[in-house]
This record gives structure tokens, C-alpha cells and sequence, in this order.
């Protein structure tokens, strides 16, 4: 499931043909174009069958006009849901709980985040993480509270006492934090690895 070079969000759903989960495919589906420009893929699954999501996805255009844009597993035996932890056994022993994986384009699972049956995700969420962990790879800051792109990244604490009155410097002249453990800098736009490589068009 690792998409070399390419960051994915592995997110799992109960079942086909119900309610939220019709929801959050054609979310997905809007979505994916700004996920995309995130050099991010999409890849959804659950225990139903292929015949069963062709299906649904097949009613969902017909009575949308929507194309979900991206694949579904068909995970039959729960095999990849069991491995994962998307099958909670204190709610089912069959469905999947609804699971999102960021993982990035090494294959290493960056954020988890886990939503209960009866409450739908929130996409523009994932983004931002995925916007947020892309430019604290490149910008080896940290993302503030609330953060949202194009705002400043956290400088990392000094660990030195020269580094602490450099910064403490920094910030009288710049204006660009509140104390020496706590500043702020600009990070470079468009880059989204540690070597602030710019993504390609």
C-alpha cells in the first residue's frame, strides 16, 4: 500500500451503501484534487466486497454526478483492517471503525486519527495536518496551535545558553516571539520533504 514518493491517507470505512460513509467519499472525492497538489493520494477500505463497492460507487454517480476518484480496498477477510487496528472490537468484530492514516512518502505513519461510527470526518482536518507535517519536515520548526498554511513555524528551543541570548536578540529585533523558548520564523514555501525539495508541478 506504500505509494513510493507520494504521501497517502489509508482511511477506512463500516460498510458500503451507508449513510456517512456516502458522505465522506464524495468529500473525499471534492477533495482530492488539493490533496493531489500535495504529491497525496487517497486509498480507502472496508471488509465489503469489490462487486459491493463498484456498486455503491456506481449509485453514488448516478445520483450525484460525483466520480469517486480514487481506489477502494476490498478487504474481505479484514486482513490489512486487523493489522492497522481499524476493527474495534468493542464496537464490531466485522466492520471497520472510521481510521485515517497520513503516511508519508517513505511509508511511515505519521498521524492517526480515529472517529467513531456515528460521526463523519472532517477533511479540510486531514489536510491541514498533511500542509502542517509536510512543512515541519521542511522547515524543521513546529506547527502552533490553530496553525493554518502560510502562517510561521515554531523556531526550535536553543540548547545552549549562547543560543538562548541569540535568540532572545532575534526576537527584540524582529518582533517574532514572546520569550526565548517560544519564536517564530517564516518557512519556505511550495517544499514538502526534509530537504525542502520543491514539489513538481
Amino acid at each position: 500500500m506504500i505509494i513510493h514518493g507520494k504521501w497517502l491517507i489509508l482511511f477506512s470505512h463500516p460498510g458500503d451503501f451507508t449513510p456517512v460513509c456516502t458522505t465522506e467519499m464524495i468529500a473525499f472525492t471534492r477533495a482530492h484534487t488539493y490533496f493531489k497538489q500535495l504529491n497525496t493520494e487517497l486509498l480507502g477500505l472496508s471488509v465489503d466486497s469489490n462487486s459491493s463497492h463498484l456498486a455503491w460507487v456506481y449509485d453514488i454517480f448516478c445520483r450525484t454526478g460525483i466520480k469517486v476518484s480514487f481506489p477502494i480496498i476490498a478487504d474481505r477477510n479484514g486482513e490489512i483492517a486487523r493489522r492497522y487496528g481499524m476493527i474495534s472490537s468493542d464496537i464490531s468484530n466485522t466492520e471497520t471503525v472510521r481510521n485515517v492514516y497520513i503516511i508519508d512518502d517513505k511509508g511511515i505513519i505519521r498521524t492517526i486519527f480515529i472517529y467513531p461510527m456515528n460521526v463523519g470526518r472532517f477533511i479540510p482536518e486531514i489536510l491541514r495536518t498533511v500542509q502542517a507535517l509536510q512543512k515541519v519536515d521542511c522547515s524543521k520548526g513546529s506547527t502552533a496551535a490553530n496553525w493554518i498554511p502560510n502562517q510561521p513555524v515554531i523556531v526550535s528551543p536553543p540548547k545552549t545558553y549562547e543560543e538562548l541570548v541569540e535568540r532572545v536578540s532575534n526576537i527584540e529585533s524582529k518582533r517574532n516571539g514572546i520569550s526565548w523558548y517560544l519564536s517564530f520564523k517564516e518557512a519556505p514555501e511550495n517544499c514538502i520533504d526534509e530537504n525542502c525539495n520543491m514539489l513538481n508541478e
